[in-house]
């Protein structure tokens, strides 16, 4: 289809109703219409396996589902089923229930290199909780992160220092230094310039590139060394890496180490977990002062414990890792060709690993360009392509890998002609998509 003659007139008038009632128009930025072309964000009404149908019927493989969530597909029907036959079970009590520790044991079992968990709702709720606990255990005010790492948590000691920062007082800014990925001569230099003060370090394990070799295990050894708590964020390299997330593949064990996204398959449910000596001083068996770790109110919804553990049960019966590598690998080798052969394979480039690829659209200088990555939706859009990146689900068929490579051809061949003209503007079709990140809107 031209996207000339794409037209989504039902979802331009439900994005201007969800911005009427909800700030920023979606309950996630990343989800917000401002990240995709102008006019052209569709609003969904449902989806099914690896296809997704918005409201003015066009249907569309989707990629990158529920932000990295939904690995298995939509609704997925062992997971479906599990959560349904709690439902009629009812989904909260006044004392925990069976599936709590039915659901932690699973969960330990497919995570062994930790010794305790507790579940939560959202990813920010547990690396907040894990951030918290690094601080009473070690006395220390201090958290490090991982500069080259785009998110870590909703809260202050984060969001204070992306460029919305409004409303966080400097004072809680302050406490938040960052260190580089894969250098650990920088992140020593860090730990000694506040010698004594830095709580933990928290980092992604794994992200677009394979971590140096030995990386991992120096930052243990420079933690352990320097008795801060060793945090590792697998909201993404949890279940995408191997059962057990990046810390399973690497054979590096965290003190403490956070989970979600596709532990629930797009059901809420996170979780925390770690070292038995530390997770305990959240709980009631210890002698020492109580930490406040995680009390949530929704943290123990039967039906969402049901539907990890049914995940949980999936990956490791169904090799649904090794499944996401194969469908990645086929994707990025026909996206690299297909590129390539339109003479945009130094512009449109795939990058991370297979089964957490993204892409970066680049301009005559080979910078990231945002008008370039306007048409670049465009053009996947029109074709039934609905992707922010290529984060692949066990879902997609071989004819879906396909169909998508054929409409990536259509769109570097576009992408050719705006590279020859110097100029994207005439393909963008209005203002060009935003960063997530910015100080103003």
């Amino acid at each position: 289809m031209d996207t000339e003659e794409f037209r989504l007139p039902r979802s331009r008038q439900a994005n201007e109703r969800l911005h009427a009632v909800i700030p920023g128009g979606a309950h996630t930025y990343a989800k917000g219409d401002d990240q995709y072309p102008e006019h052209l964000a569709p609003v969904i009404s449902h989806g099914h396996g690896a296809h997704v149908w918005d409201i003015d019927g066009n249907r569309y493989i989707e990629y990158g589902s529920g932000l990295r969530s939904v690995s298995l597909g939509h609704a997925h029907p062992r997971v479906t089923e599990a959560a349904r036959r709690e439902l009629d079970r009812g989904s909260n009590f006044v004392r925990p229930s069976i599936v709590e520790v039915e659901a932690a044991e699973r969960f330990l079992a497919t995570v062994p290199t930790a010794e305790m968990v507790k579940f939560a709702k959202n990813g920010s709720d547990v690396t907040t909780a894990a951030v918290r606990l690094a601080r009473a255990v070690t006395g220390r005010p201090r958290v490090a992160i991982c500069g080259d790492h785009p998110f870590f948590s909703v809260d202050d000691w984060f969001i204070g220092t992306t460029p919305m920062s409004a409303g966080i007082p400097a004072a809680t800014t302050e406490l938040t230094v960052a260190f580089p990925y894969g250098d650990l001569a920088a992140t020593e230099a860090l730990l000694n310039r506040y010698v004594g003060e830095i709580a933990c370090l928290i980092l992604e394990p794994a992200g677009h590139t394979e971590p140096p070799p030995g990386y991992l295990a120096g930052l243990r050894e420079l933690a352990d060394r320097y008795g801060c708590v060793l945090i590792f964020d697998e909201m993404i390299t949890g279940l995408r890496w191997s059962e057990a997330g990046a810390q399973g593949l690497y054979g590096v064990v965290p003190d403490l180490s956070t989970f979600g996204k596709a532990l629930g398959n797009g059901f809420a449910v996170s979780a925390l977990a770690g070292r038995r000596e530390l997770m305990e001083r959240g709980g009631l068996r210890h002698s020492g002062e109580r930490v406040f770790l995680l009390s949530t109110t929704h943290g123990a919804e039967t039906h969402s414990l049901a539907a990890a553990m049914a995940v949980q049960t999936t990956y490791v019966e169904e090799g649904i890792t090794a499944q996401l590598h194969a469908l990645g690998e086929r994707l990025a080798a026909g996206v690299r060709d297909a590129a390539a052969s339109m003479g945009v394979g130094d512009h449109v480039v795939v990058r991370g690993r297979a089964s957490n690829l993204v892409f970066a659209t680049l301009d005559e200088n080979r910078q990231p360009s945002q008008p370039y990555r306007t048409l670049f939706l465009r053009q996947l859009l029109a074709g039934g392509v609905l992707a922010p990146s290529f984060v692949v689900s066990s879902a997609l068929s071989e004819a879906d890998i396909d169909h998508t490579v054929a409409v990536v051809a259509q769109a570097c061949a576009v992408y050719r002609k705006a590279l020859d003209a110097g100029d994207p503007t005439p393909w963008v079709g209005g203002r060009p998509v935003k960063p997530v990140f910015r100080r103003l809107a």
